[in-house]
């Protein structure tokens, strides 16, 4: 069971849906609080539900302030970045980039695709955490090779 969660690590990693900062993270979690990266990722989800209703409020509003939104998105990659979710963050970037150009149909298509990335995240770690439950808390975190 720890391979496999090992090997899923390995994956999210891999694949780009995470990088070095959620290692970082799993190296802070020990004994004292098992389910630390867990809960750091719960309240990432929760805090970032709300950030994404404000820059969807914003991106519906005429003519679009840009100003708004990059400021709104850069406090969202922020929280993204704090967690590792890397294509997330890259996203953001992305978006920011538009907002700077005052593009608004690019603004829209990367934020399409960003909400995209966040739910396969969401997804994906739902699915690892569930595992990190069953395998118990000897697997430690282990840069990969």
């Amino acid at each position: 069971m720890h391979r496999r969660l090992a090997s899923m690590r390995k994956s999210l990693l891999d694949q780009g849906f995470l990088d070095e900062q959620f290692i970082q993270l799993e190296e802070l979690q020990d004994d004292s609080n098992p389910n630390f990266v867990e809960e750091i990722a719960a309240s990432y989800y929760r805090d970032s539900a709300r950030q994404m209703l404000n820059i969807d409020q914003a991106l519906d509003k005429v003519p679009l302030d840009f100003t708004k939104l990059d400021n709104l998105m850069h406090q969202f990659k922020g929280s993204s970045s704090s967690i590792g979710a890397k294509k997330v963050k890259n996203e953001s970037t992305q978006f920011q980039e538009y907002c700077r150009a005052g593009n608004a149909e690019g603004c829209r298509r990367t934020y399409r695709q960003l909400k995209k990335e966040y739910a396969t995240l969401k997804k994906k770690l739902e699915a690892y955490f569930q595992l990190a439950r069953q395998a118990g808390p000897l697997e430690t975190a282990s840069r990969p090779k």
